[in-house]
């Protein structure tokens, strides 16, 4: 097996070498957003080194529709670098172009369409059903086609919860990122994005066909995907009727890099942690909500589970860590103190008891700050503030929501400088594990900034986000597999190891790079070249917001 993998990778290897090389020409050194750009919106190309002229050009016919001079903007220490920034926003008209630089040569081809991001959309929200475990999936992206067997029909057992050696149902659900485990408070953050996504854009997403197998259902395929990972997170709740949630379902290691129906060894439910419970109770809030108009019989089973770990959490208030040393998969281990302000949030949204209002009211007011600008997994308060935030109901503190509204107007301020300073117009200062997750996630921020105070500001830092993913930024290429120029070909991701194809599984945003100059597409270096739901749910949002459907 081994041997199989490492020629599989060498292969893929190979091909990634021939594809740079083939990119290696003096055109690499201008970046743009490779999939195109929008007619209404801003449209800024970043040119390493100092030009004073640049034409943009019809790729039909090479005739010349646009000239300008870039704008200097100096050497940027942070990426070694001397650039200029090519504005050719006043081209409006549809069509298929490129930018040419005398002297360096040309970028690639790009599209000016209102429909330039519908397909991006479609493949990143379908890449969810593709990450389906408990089925075989199988799906085509341009010509290419990805399948894998049905797997983990065995998840899970219940060693390490206190039941002894017994099994379980807890098939379904999606694999989590680049492994194949299933981790409740990722699944929390993922499935809270994409109810967000649906809040506010369902009357374009509703009749979005996803090509999944329950599309000829009355649900619109976008809840009907959510649906697949909340069956299997209601798995997740203890069987005592206590109300405790397992942190997790996984291997006691990581597995190599085979397909998921070869990954047979023993999977095992983990501890319970108060994070994983309030999380859980949060998203069976949201699921009853937004189930209920489709299924009112599966609305009132994710309310009840909701509130019966919202009951255990408020005779438990102490933090209970998942600690099991045993279990060396991903720990996704921070405080539960968002968590519980996330539940008693959807709670009340839900139901309308006050007691969850003033349990919200009170945790918020303790908080430092009303509203975060670096937010993901282990720090979701962001998700109840907005729930709170854009409620119609009565009871809520106005103080408390002016002073909201003040914090997301001064965090979207905040990314609209960073956006403005960064010659790849990156909204976002700070580099980590993960980070394309937390820069597509800004687009929410952006989003609720601009229903307060309508800017065209907040709306183009939106933009800058996708420009910067699809190819504005240091490496002049798309951080998503399967889409855009040069797009990532060894992500970390066993689906994509395990297979015998030497294209990625597509539509993943990977994590990114830990410093402005240090990604590495390989597979090996998960620190930053992993896929995760967390990171692909925040990509869904502003690809929905800019869709034309």
């Amino acid at each position: 097996m081994t041997h199989t993998i490492m020629k599989v990778k060498l292969s893929s290897l190979l091909f990634g070498m021939i594809m740079m090389n083939s990119f290696a020409q003096s055109d690499s050194l201008i970046r743009l957003n490779s999939l195109g750009y929008l007619p209404t919106s801003d449209k800024k190309a970043t040119i390493i080194g100092t030009y004073h002229e640049f034409v943009v050009k019809s790729a039909g016919d090479n005739s010349v529709v646009f000239s300008g001079k870039p704008e200097e903007s100096g050497f940027h220490e942070e990426y070694n670098q001397n650039a200029c920034i090519a504005d050719f926003s006043l081209l409006t008209k549809p069509g298929m172009y490129y930018l040419e630089v005398p002297g360096i040569g040309k970028s690639p081809e790009f599209k000016i369409d209102y429909e330039v991001f519908d397909f991006a959309y479609y493949t990143t929200m379908r890449g969810f059903y593709l990450l389906r475990c408990g089925t075989e999936v199988k799906g085509a992206h341009q010509g290419v086609v990805f399948e894998h067997q049905t797997c983990h029909m065995n998840d899970g057992w219940m060693d390490y919860t206190g039941f002894g050696n017994t099994q379980r149902d807890g098939v379904g659900g999606w694999h989590d990122a680049g492994d194949y485990g299933k981790y409740t408070v990722n699944a929390g953050i993922t499935i809270g994005l994409l109810f967000m996504t649906w809040k506010h854009f369902s009357d374009k997403l509703e009749k979005c066909n996803l090509d999944i197998p329950e599309s000829d259902s009355s649900m619109p395929d976008f809840l009907k995907e959510i649906k697949w990972e909340t069956d299997w997170l209601l798995k997740m709740q203890y069987p005592d009727n206590s109300g405790r949630v397992c942190h997790k379902l996984t291997r006691a290691s990581f597995e190599g890099f085979i397909l998921p129906e070869d990954d047979t060894v023993k999977r095992y439910f983990s501890d319970w942690s108060s994070d994983a419970t309030a999380q859980f109770s949060a998203v069976m809030a949201l699921a009853a909500r937004y189930f209920e108009p489709y299924d009112k019989q599966y609305a009132a089973k994710c309310l009840e589970a909701a509130l019966k770990s919202y009951k255990f959490l408020q005779l438990n208030p102490e933090f209970k860590e998942w600690q099991q040393p045993e279990l060396k998969t991903g720990a996704y281990n921070l405080s539960d103190k968002d968590g519980r302000l996330w539940m008693a949030a959807e709670l009340w949204e839900t139901t309308g008891d006050a007691t969850f209002l003033t349990d919200f009211e009170t945790r918020l007011a303790n908080s430092e700050s009303k509203y975060d600008l670096s937010w993901d997994w282990g720090n979701v308060k962001n998700l109840g503030v907005l729930t709170y935030l854009i409620s119609e109901k009565k009871g809520k503190n106005l103080d408390l929501v002016q002073s909201i509204k003040k914090e997301i107007i001064g965090v979207a301020d905040t990314l609209v400088n960073f956006s403005k300073k960064d010659i790849y117009a990156r909204p976002f200062d700070k580099y980590f594990w993960g980070c394309n997750g937390t820069v597509a996630r800004q687009s929410l921020t952006l989003y609720m900034a601009n229903t307060i105070e309508n800017k065209k500001e907040y709306r183009q830092t939106a933009i800058n986000i996708l420009d910067h993913i699809f190819g504005r930024n240091y490496y002049g290429r798309s951080y998503v597999t399967g889409l855009g120029h040069k797009s990532p070909m060894e992500p970390h991701d066993r689906r994509s190891g395990g297979d015998n194809i030497t294209e990625p599984w597509p539509g993943y945003l990977v994590g990114g790079g830990h410093t402005p100059t240090d990604w590495k597409d390989e597979w090996r270096n998960f620190r930053t070249n992993e896929i995760a739901i967390n990171w692909q749910a925040s990509l869904v949002f502003p690809l929905a917001w800019f869709s034309s459907f």
